[in-house]
């Protein structure tokens, strides 16, 4: 079988030399064993397989105009159902790691790897709260020296958690600590290469060869030595970190993060060492998730099954930290993907240990009980390709007297439910529902809700409550009641919520001609009844499938439904409405929403969010709800950081300087700012941002707009106001709103 990635406008090759060709099979691009050859003026990637099967392969756009080719093949054990992904077991010291077991949670420490006690003390700590591993930074010589007094301290005081070293540039330091500890990490864009300079070098074929000959060179010691004392490995590829020699081939991209790996993995494979993992790390979690599917895909093809370390890098703190970590190691779990994952956030490193848990046991419940849907064929969405379904927002009707082309927002709504009581403080109200105030007149603002659900309408005699939904529809926001409601209590140019049977037995037509409609269904309905959404003119649908359902799966059931709308070319936005039970903590609505709707959107499938949990705060579900929409790259509403969670080389105190940042930041949608503690994984690690504050030096900071580095040694005291001056040379800057009094 041969496979490979071509521009979309070549249609077919063949070459005796290598046996490639294209034709029609259901396998998968292949990402590796790369021949360079020339087609006319284009010069394409043609990639060799060496496994026997199927001779020949059909590749197609990964999405429409898209230079990516793709055929359809399996990432996952399944599309319609979470089956967990069977891999070898790979041994951590004395944990065993793999799909046979426990999904293993894990963290990193925070201290000098140099301070033995200090280390030991948070080795315990967590281990106390129950990760599985722990990572330390290990830099340099006199940080090894200080792994063997760490590992012979805890193992006296009775911890036997396996240690893990986190290595960067430093082969001989990577040789010394293998001695002492149970799982190496390496980073294969700078374990052998220089650090990335961002210049697109041309490499001949000999070229590339030597390069590869350089890293067989320095990495195989280092196999060697972990085949000596049975060492674990995770070659660990950060999105951030790719060396100019990948980049220049594949660009700054998934498919170059998967290539960085498999050079290192051959030589492992060369050498007959087995023990290690992969992982596919990167700030944006549409492009780990990207990223990690070509891993798994390309694995499949070559029938290898080594376990899987997830993680969003960078993820920040709170709740923002949570969300986007649950967006990309919750969109992989509901798919059976992963085996041991850790949530990076900018806190102490025990507070990681509690959303470790809960991302990890709804993965293997979801896999336990395979959580799913009734088979369906799966034709238009794109795994590997990100590109967004952008449902037909309303469009202005003749005659209509409100307008509700602002009843959904393009890039992406955030619904919100209200209650009666709500109603009562219309000045509240609005301010809850994030609108500007005018003379207590409200009006839309950057991070407003778009469209609120009323389950019950107020009485028509009570003017008040009905004076300010009246001017909350004037400002097209739009107001969802149900049928019955609307039928017993009308309220003017509402829109009405139905289910299918209400659209089955005509019900809905006892409402006024021209109502707007808001159709909700669970999506694992029979075809024949979906088929009335062919027949109505609704302006949005509802995703609900009930929480109490346990092995019916939201993801798949969403994926259904759309694969239907997308089949019978209807367009219709789909909010992804999220029910929540009385009682649920705030970390498991975070992980909840992130999980269930998150691994819709990151494949483009949604429009918005609606989050309902009975006895949670308002500001915190409509915030939850906007961080939800932006950790998914949609909808920008607040500033974006892009903050490491720190490490033995974070050369200030992270915590303290992160929340300085966006004290004074924190006002500026759609700018991006990365907040490192040091630059160990390149400047590239900051793909995603605006402006960078760095850790250059002890005490000093280093400045970067994008990735080049633009002040350096700016003193601690200062690089706050510098960052702001920065932000504003560069036209980035508003000032503030005044606070409220």
């Amino acid at each position: 079988m041969a496979t490979g990635a071509v521009p979309a406008s070549f249609s077919g090759l063949q070459m005796k030399e290598s046996g490639l060709g294209f034709g029609k099979s259901m396998d998968f691009v292949r990402i590796c064993d790369i021949k360079r050859i020339k087609s006319g003026r284009k010069k394409i990637s043609m990639i060799r397989n060496s496994n026997t099967g199927r001779d020949i392969v059909e590749l197609q756009p990964a999405s429409e105009g898209s230079s990516l080719l793709v055929p359809r093949q399996k990432y996952c054990e399944s599309i319609n159902k979470t089956v967990r992904r069977k891999t070898r077991t790979v041994m951590v010291g004395n944990v065993p790691l793999g799909s046979e077991h426990p999904i293993r949670i894990q963290t990193m420490t925070t201290t000098d790897t140099k301070d033995v006690a200090a280390t030991v003390e948070q080795v315990m700590i967590i281990a106390d709260k129950g990760a599985d591993m722990v990572r330390l930074t290990v830099q340099g010589k006199r940080e090894a020296d200080a792994c063997f007094e760490i590992k012979n301290s805890l193992v006296q005081k009775n911890y036997n958690i396996p240690l893990v070293a986190d290595i960067h540039f430093a082969p001989s330091v990577a040789l010394r600590v293998s001695e002492c500890f149970d799982k190496i990490r390496v980073n294969p864009g700078n374990f052998a290469d220089r650090r990335a300079q961002f210049e697109k070098l041309e490499y001949t074929d000999d070229d590339y060869q030597k390069e590869l000959e350089h890293i067989e060179k320095v990495f195989t010691p280092l196999v060697e030595k972990c085949k000596k004392y049975g060492r674990a490995m995770r070659i660990g590829t950060n999105h951030g970190s790719l060396s100019d020699r990948i980049m220049s081939y594949y660009g700054d991209s998934p498919r170059g993060m998967v290539e960085s790996a498999f050079e290192f993995a051959r030589i492992c494979r060369k050498l007959d060492f087995h023990n290690f993992v992969f992982s596919m790390k990167a700030s944006n979690p549409v492009v780990m998730v990207q990223a990690y599917r070509l891993l798994v895909a390309e694995m499949y093809v070559q029938g290898w099954d080594y376990p899987l370390h997830l993680g969003v890098t960078e993820a920040g703190e709170g709740e923002d930290g949570r969300m986007k970590s649950a967006i990309g190691i919750g969109t992989l779990l509901q798919d059976g993907l992963g085996d041991t994952i850790r949530v990076s956030l900018t806190e102490p490193p025990e507070e990681e240990i509690d959303p470790c848990r809960k991302l990890a046991n709804l993965g293997m419940r979801a896999a336990k009980i395979q959580q799913g849907v009734a088979p369906f064929e799966e034709k238009y969405r794109h795994y590997f390709d990100f590109q967004r379904r952008s449902g037909q927002l309303p469009v202005q009707k003749e005659g209509e007297e409100v307008d509700y082309r602002g009843v959904l927002h393009r890039d992406g709504s955030v619904l919100m439910s209200v209650s009666l009581d709500q109603l009562k403080a219309p000045e509240l109200l609005y301010k809850s529902l994030a609108t500007k105030l005018v003379v207590g007149m409200p009006f839309k603002d950057l991070a407003t809700v778009d469209s609120i659900l009323l389950r019950e309408l107020p009485p028509v005699d009570d003017n008040d409550a009905r004076l300010a939904l009246k001017r909350l529809i004037e400002v097209s926001m739009g107001v969802v009641a149900p049928l019955s409601e609307q039928l017993t209590k009308p309220l003017p140019n509402a829109m009405v919520l139905v289910n299918l049977k209400e659209l089955s037995t005509g019900a809905y037509k006892l409402l006024p001609e021209g109502t707007r409609l808001v159709v909700s269904l669970r999506g694992d309905e029979p075809y024949e009844e979906l088929e009335i959404l062919k027949h109505i003119d609704a302006t949005m649908l509802l995703h609900d499938l009930p929480f109490s359902e346990d092995k019916i799966g939201r993801v798949h059931t969403a994926r259904r439904l759309f694969e239907y709308l997308a089949e019978n070319a209807l367009n219709v936005p789909v909010i992804h409405h999220l029910q929540f039970p009385k009682g649920i903590h705030r970390d498991e609505l975070v992980i909840g929403a992130g999980t269930n709707a998150g691994a819709l959107l990151v494949d483009g499938l949604g429009d918005g969010v609606l989050i309902e949990a009975p006895d949670q705060d308002f500001d915190f579900l409509r915030n939850t709800s906007f961080n939800l929409l932006q950790g998914c790259r949609m909808r920008n509403t607040k500033t974006e950081y892009v903050s490491c969670p720190s490490c033995g080389r974070t050369l200030f105190d992270l915590q303290e300087i992160s929340a300085q940042i966006r004290e004074k930041t924190s006002h500026l949608p759609g700018v991006s700012i990365a907040i490192m503690g040091c630059i160990v994984n390149g400047p590239g690690e900051m793909a995603d941002a605006d402006f960078g504050y760095v850790g250059g030096a002890p005490g000093k900071i280093d400045l970067y707009v994008g990735k080049t580095v633009v002040k350096r040694g700016i003193e601690m005291e200062y690089a706050t106001d510098a960052l702001i001056q920065l932000i504003k040379d560069n036209g980035r800057w508003v000032d503030p709103p005044p606070a409220e009094e």
